[in-house]
């Protein structure tokens, strides 16, 4: 008995039978490809309000005192010398014996050397019968002192002064701390922009699909996904399956939607149409272009004809299948790897986890498959055809089963999902743990994987 779920050769509505695909690629060797052929992205000044994330290429200085300017830290008044003070206008030097009305923030005006509090104060007349401000009952004895209340300039930093080192992932505090420094955007490591095209003219983005038709999956998942794989989304649009509109999606670097900040795509990432039918027209349209096509099918289930391109302009297309978790298995591939080189980040790690099971060998292609942690042991899920999300859903991570399968507590290489923990490291002096003798569940009938959902609580 093994974990292989039934054989489904079609990953992609429209690809051809499993005899005659084009599987130029291992999954290793895609995956290398991917990200071996792009360059990081030149830093780039980005506003602050787009900087949140984003890795430092320089330090950030104070291009002024901070505060620049000293200030009052109370409300109340700014004084010089003992009282009681005679009241003097807003804003004007102060001799000794005077006061002014001052606000907390405000500026300290010339002579002041202290603000008394306006708990700590009251005003009434002198023997003249002329408005002063004397010491009220709040007051504390040796009230003001100099310098009390007072911000001088340059408290927090001095001009030129290093604030957040080259380097730093930013933070809101970050972006507020530039803002005071005096800056509007800072200089952050290059990052992908990605634009989504989604295809197929029988998707529907609501409700439930009348046969025939297929629920649209791609749009609430996908921008959030790019964002994890470290790209910056640019928004998404909705093509046909028409040569024209696909020609017209893909010509047009420009994002969508009313952002001028936001710069032309770097990558553009398509869905469906990946198959050789008359209805798909990727590599067509890459054609038209005069792009490149630098991987065309890779040797893996499910998603083996996932698609990567280069356009003369620099662009990156990857095209993925139409069925989800095909497409999500594509992405992780060949779209993981390459925002991370745009985006000055080493690949996604590949670790090993023991595998709570024996798989059957697939000659000539690597099998990707979502998996539960048990007991300390890869279980692969449940409900993980091409077109299926429940397993990936509550999954672990994603074994990557070599051709020639894998032996019950093998070690198996896996990954992580991008939005799930990372895979605990192996321990290479300690032997695989085995699933606990009197807890297994009994096996299903027929060749599916074990379902291990009742020790998951």
């Amino acid at each position: 008995m093994t974990s292989e779920p039934p054989r489904d050769d079609a990953d992609d509505a429209g690809t051809e039978p499993a005899a005659h695909r084009h599987l130029a690629h291992t999954w290793q060797e895609a995956r290398e490809l991917s990200f071996d052929c792009a360059s990081p992205i030149p830093p780039a000044p980005v506003a602050l309000r787009r900087a949140l994330g984003r890795t430092l290429a320089a330090d950030v200085t104070a291009l002024h005192d901070m505060p620049h300017y000293a200030s009052s830290a109370m409300d109340g008044w700014a004084v010089n010398g003992s009282g009681p003070w005679i009241l003097a206008e807003p804003g004007q030097r102060l001799a000794p014996h005077q006061a002014s009305p001052i606000v907390t923030g405000g500026l300290i005006p010339a002579g002041a050397k202290a603000v008394l509090r306006s708990e700590s104060g009251v005003i009434g007349p002198d023997e003249d019968q002329l408005p002063v401000l004397k010491l009220g009952g709040g007051a504390k004895p040796g009230e003001p002192r100099n310098g009390d209340h007072i911000r001088k300039a340059a408290e927090e930093a001095a001009e030129g002064e290093v604030l957040i080192p080259k380097g730093t992932v930013l933070n809101p505090a970050h972006l507020a701390l530039a803002a005071l420094a005096g800056h509007d955007a800072l200089p952050v490591l290059g990052k992908p922009v990605v634009r989504l095209v989604f295809t197929g003219s029988e998707v529907v983005a609501s409700g439930v699909p009348q046969p025939g038709e297929v629920r649209d999956t791609f749009s609430p998942q996908l921008s959030a996904v790019v964002d994890l794989l470290g790209g910056v989304p640019a928004g998404e649009i909705k093509i046909g399956d028409g040569d024209g509109e696909w020609l017209a999606a893909l010509e047009d670097p420009e994002p969508v939607g009313d952002d001028e900040d936001t710069p032309p795509a770097d990558v553009v990432i398509t869905t469906g149409g990946t198959g050789r039918s008359g209805t798909d027209h990727l590599r067509r349209t890459v054609e038209q272009l005069g792009g490149r096509l630098l991987i065309d099918g890779i040797a893996m289930r499910p998603g083996h004809p996932a698609v990567l391109a280069e356009l003369p302009d620099g662009r990156f297309i990857i095209g993925l299948p139409g069925n989800p978790l095909a497409a999500m298995m594509a992405l992780s591939t060949i779209g993981g790897p390459l925002l991370a080189a745009l985006g000055h980040r080493p690949p996604p790690p590949v670790t090993e986890v023991p595998c709570g099971t024996m798989i059957d060998a697939d000659p000539g292609r690597t099998r990707l498959m979502p998996f539960r942690m048990v007991y300390g042991m890869a279980s692969p899920a449940q409900h993980t055809g091409p077109g299926m999300m429940r397993g990936l859903a509550a999954a672990d991570g994603v074994l990557v089963v070599p051709p020639h399968g894998a032996q019950l507590g093998e070690p198996v290489p896996a990954f992580a999902l991008p939005w799930g923990r990372p895979l605990p490291e192996p321990d290479a002096g300690k032997p695989a743990p085995k699933p606990a003798a009197r807890r297994t569940p009994k096996k299903p009938a027929g060749n599916g994987p074990v379902d291990w959902s009742a020790l998951l609580g």
